[in-house]
């Protein structure tokens, strides 16, 4: 349970963290809708009524800022990245990158999802590593899967190899997926980005709104009232 309750920390701080960078400064209702239309409620296990307090809680913590910005005769909370925030997502990323559960690959494909926040280097670096993890565990599970390992019950050795089979896949996905990367494809910070939103995208419509944010945040700092 405590190994559930820590991975689904992981990623869920990646996804929110990296929601903010991607389209800061932005308010809580539009990050909702936009891991929505990612579909994590599906496949990250993410609430989507928490992300308001995750996004509270991040601000507590340091990673975010936010600001309470007039709209109307409302007041909307709109957040910000902080230095701190940034490294602990590269942090978490390299480390959802590097880290490999024959269970599960969650996390790595949530680190996925976010390429366009960091470098392609780093990308490389961590998987290069992935796949020699994934070389070490697999020479550990080989005995068990043989059934060489004493005191042992017989019907472990399926499920090794059930996991090693499961394991020399994923080696295969990340050795192409590398190969992608080396040939220049997908879109990594400081790149352009390798696509182009529908023009129905909601997306477009933060443009208007991040603008009007980004003046009252600046007169903020000038007024000193960051």
């Amino acid at each position: 349970m405590r190994t559930i309750v820590v991975m689904a920390a992981r990623e869920t701080t990646m996804l929110v963290l990296g929601a903010v960078m991607l389209f800061e400064p932005v308010n809580g209702y539009q990050i909702r809708r936009e891991l929505l239309s990612w579909g994590v409620e599906d496949w990250a296990h993410l609430n989507p009524g928490s992300v308001y307090s995750m996004l509270a809680g991040q601000a507590k913590q340091g990673h975010l800022i936010r600001y309470d910005i007039p709209d109307g005769k409302r007041t909307v909370a709109v957040y910000t990245s902080t230095a701190k925030g940034r490294r602990d997502f590269a942090d978490q990323v390299k480390s959802a990158l590097i880290t490999v559960d024959p269970l599960s690959t969650l996390s790595v494909h949530t680190a996925l999802t976010l390429v366009a926040l960091l470098p392609r280097a780093l990308y490389q670096e961590a998987l290069q590593i992935r796949l020699a993890e994934l070389d070490r565990i697999m020479a550990d599970y080989a005995s068990m899967a043989n059934g060489d390992w004493p005191h042992v019950p017989d019907h472990i050795a399926p499920l090794m190899q059930g996991r090693m089979l499961s394991m020399r896949t994923e080696q295969a996905w990340v050795r192409g997926y590398l190969k992608q990367i080396e040939a220049g494809e997908f879109g990594f910070a400081g790149e352009p980005m390798s696509w182009q939103m529908a023009d129905d995208d909601p997306g477009h419509e933060m443009d208007a709104d991040r603008e009007r944010y980004r003046k009252f945040i600046d007169g903020t700092a000038l007024s000193g009232r960051a």
